[in-house]
């Protein structure tokens, strides 16, 4: 049998990716700072406590050495430092990127949205093939290249399938996207104002398809880059009605066309001015990869999680990141705003 260590295990990510690899065959070591176990990993996964910065306790971690490494928590060139130190002990690795690295044919990129022309024009699809971010430490995206470039610069030293997701979705989600709605639905809001016209794309990605791919790639060893997206790009009212569906309401949806027509008005973490939608041609190609779900076909479980894990607080202490995230520029729940807009519209 062969053995895989997958980093950040209890993640959003790395709790299905334990699952998906015990089911196939492998012997797993769930490593995460925490040491903490899913209720649905089988028996024989064994667990360890891990801070994957000390770099002697991931050499320890790796023992005798991995077949395979899933790293859903490698985000810097010193972590790709740690791959080049230990790569004679690691038989391959699939690593967690993310589509922030993409840049258009102008510079634009996730990096510029908040500047005047800033929202990015990509491709539709975007291929791994489209142009990059500089490497650099300044920014989410640039750190990410930098790994990017870091590990494949290591060849056939040690063969790294380097995985480019979307928005990604799921339960455990510590800034998730879908609670814009959720938490309108469980408040009982029951009309929506949408920018852009409602037609806002920002492919999701669903942990299950994501772990299917680390899945393909652990047992198709190769030093490659991927993309990672549901088999459909919905718009960010499909999201919305989708969500609804789930939840069993009936919400009136106002779309305006372009940006918010006053502040806090409008504005989900899926809006922009452009589609990102990501071509997932190469994953087939390569991986004989095919999705295990849909977007909407995965919405209940993350429903289910972010109802019971809102219920009696307050958004911001159940999700500090994503407070963090967008309370400086954006109040997604200010419901004071968005009602004096409605209630001034012309008729």
């Amino acid at each position: 049998m062969k053995n895989a260590m997958v980093i950040g295990a209890t993640g959003q990510i790395g709790r299905v990716a334990v699952r998906a690899l015990a089911e196939d065959g492998w012997a797993v070591t769930a490593a995460s700072r925490g040491s903490g176990r899913d209720e649905r990993w089988p028996e024989d996964v064994r667990e360890i406590r891990l801070d994957r910065e000390d770099d002697a306790a991931l050499a320890g971690a790796l023992g005798d050495g991995m077949d395979l490494v899933v790293d859903v928590a490698a985000f810097t060139t010193a972590h790709a430092g740690q791959y080049a130190a230990l790569a004679d002990r690691i038989g391959s690795a699939v690593v967690i990127s993310s589509g922030a690295v993409y840049e258009d044919g102008q510079g634009r990129s996730f990096d510029t949205q908040n500047e005047p022309d800033g929202s990015p024009r990509y491709p539709v699809p975007i291929p791994e093939t489209q142009r990059t971010v500089a490497p650099g430490d300044a920014t989410y995206g640039t750190r990410k290249i930098a790994l990017e470039h870091g590990l494949l610069a290591l060849g056939e030293k040690l063969p790294v399938t380097l995985v480019r997701a979307g928005a990604i979705h799921g339960p455990h989600c510590r800034a998730p996207r879908e609670l814009y709605f959720v938490k309108r639905n469980l408040d009982g809001r029951r009309t929506r104002v949408l920018t852009h016209g409602g037609l806002s794309r920002f492919h999701p990605a669903s942990v299950h398809n994501i772990a299917e791919l680390i899945r393909l790639a652990g047992a198709r060893p190769g030093s490659r880059v991927l993309n990672a997206g549901d088999p459909d790009a919905p718009t960010v009212a499909e999201i919305g009605a989708a969500i609804d569906s789930v939840m069993g309401v009936e919400v009136e949806t106002v779309t305006v066309p372009g940006e918010a027509p006053a502040p806090n008005v409008g504005i989900t973490p899926w809006s922009a001015p452009h589609p990102v939608v990501y071509d997932m041609s190469a994953a087939e190609r390569e991986l004989g990869y095919r999705p295990v779900t849909t977007y909407a076909g995965s919405l209940e479980e993350t429903v289910r999680w972010l109802s019971e894990h809102l219920e009696g607080r307050d958004w911001r202490e159940a999700f500090p990141k994503m407070a963090a995230s967008y309370d400086v520029s954006v109040d997604l729940f200010d419901y004071v705003s968005e009602d004096a807009w409605l209630a001034g519209r012309k008729p």
